[in-house]
């Protein structure tokens, strides 16, 4: 059997997903592929951008440095194996057309696609633990996701996972997002929101700064702060008011004047008035205008909103680099009406909204101001066109 994961487009919604907040995504034309089939023994995993197999069997995880992929499958065996028992031999062989550690969830892909291949192989959709706890695309999203960051998902319990203390939206974007489509979701639970299709006549240019934006070493600390300081201040509000809060979110609407209470508990502490603002701005100003932009067909509209998000990302949240920076002022230098950088930031990708028949010289324009400027990044920045393609789905 083969499974097509394609990569996410974060297109807004800068670390909201696991304080409960909004983002908008699209599913890309462009993914990871994942075929399996029966095996002797044990799981053996292929990649077909490397020599050698990897041996993933139970209780026997190679002794593979920080960042391999290898990590991600073994997560997902891991956890399949807790929750469901053994699981059959196979021969798994893994294909990519992202571009990694670039902000477009390459690893996610491979942890959705890989998780897909084996559930379909072992029948797992069958079994009542399953059928007790995942029902609905949405439901499979949020055990998937803890699948990354550890958490038990309803009775199916949770183990260490990648050690990346996130949420769910990659796997979101991959599984319930519709080709031609934006859709907004909020998260924790994952609520699915509005869809706005996609400006006719436009496409999504990537440039890949050449930083890789990697769940590993410093770029996971710096992601994990972020999402430290969001549980700090729910923890800090529901210390001052003797609520339970779980989420950002679920603070905001405990009342009318909920913002203002948060704003009281973070004073004295700039990272937690930061975050706080950091939060507010994108899920509750930024989202919502761009998506009266897009509803309106107004891409300047749309254009502001994304400049906004791109502003406070890198003077507030403070997760962009000065490559991002300059990618994104190029972009808007060069005429692209909206652009943004996205993902867990720290490297990684920036977007831009281009007309269609300009998207392709656009650029190669792009990338070449861009290495004029930063010429080492040159072996790893690279540009592509993208429009918002299908979700994961089986050949």
């Amino acid at each position: 059997m083969t499974w097509f994961v394609p990569g996410r487009l974060e297109v807004l919604g800068k670390h909201t997903d696991y304080a409960g907040g909004r983002s908008l995504l699209a599913a890309v034309d462009r993914g990871v592929t994942v075929d399996l089939t029966d095996g002797d023994s044990g799981i053996a995993v292929s990649s077909t951008a490397l020599p050698g197999v990897l041996r993933l069997d139970a209780g026997t995880a190679p002794d593979l440095p920080p960042g391999h992929w290898g990590h991600y499958v073994q997560s997902v065996l891991d956890r399949l194996r807790l929750n469901f028992g053994d699981l059959r031999p196979a021969r798994i062989t893994v294909d990519s057309t992202l571009p990694l550690a670039s902000g477009m969830s390459s690893s996610s892909a491979l942890v959705v696609g890989t998780a897909l291949a084996l559930i379909d192989h072992n029948g797992l959709r069958e079994r009542d633990a399953w059928r007790a706890n995942i029902s609905t695309d949405i439901d499979l999203a949020e055990y998937l996701a803890t699948m990354e960051n550890g958490l038990t998902f309803g009775t199916l319990e949770g183990r260490r996972g990648v050690g990346t203390f996130g949420g769910s939206e990659d796997h979101t974007g991959m599984l319930c997002c519709r080709e031609g489509m934006l859709t907004e979701f909020t998260f924790c639970p994952i609520v699915e929101r509005e869809s706005v299709p996609m400006p006719a006549g436009f496409s999504f240019v990537v440039a890949v700064s050449g930083v890789l934006a990697e769940k590993t070493g410093s770029a996971l600390a710096a992601y994990n702060e972020a999402s430290a300081l969001a549980r700090e201040l729910v923890d800090d509000w529901n210390s001052a008011t003797g609520r339970m809060d779980a989420t950002l979110a679920d603070a905001m609407a405990s009342s009318e004047d909920a913002l203002l209470g948060l704003e009281a508990v973070a004073a004295g502490d700039d990272w937690l008035a930061d975050r706080l603002t950091a939060f507010v701005t994108e899920s509750e100003t930024v989202i919502p205008r761009a998506i009266r932009a897009l509803r309106d067909g107004d891409v300047a509209a749309f254009g502001e909103a994304a400049e906004l998000s791109h502003r406070t990302a890198d003077e507030v949240l403070g997760n962009q680099i000065p490559e991002t920076n300059r990618l994104q002022a190029l972009a808007r230098q060069l005429g692209a009406p909206a652009s943004s950088g996205f993902g867990a930031g720290f490297g990684g990708s920036v977007w831009a909204l281009l007309p269609s028949d300009d998207a392709d010289a656009f650029a190669a324009d792009w990338l070449d101001r861009y290495l004029w400027e930063f010429p080492d990044a040159a072996p790893r920045a690279s540009t592509l066109v993208t429009r918002p393609g299908p979700a994961a789905h089986r050949y």
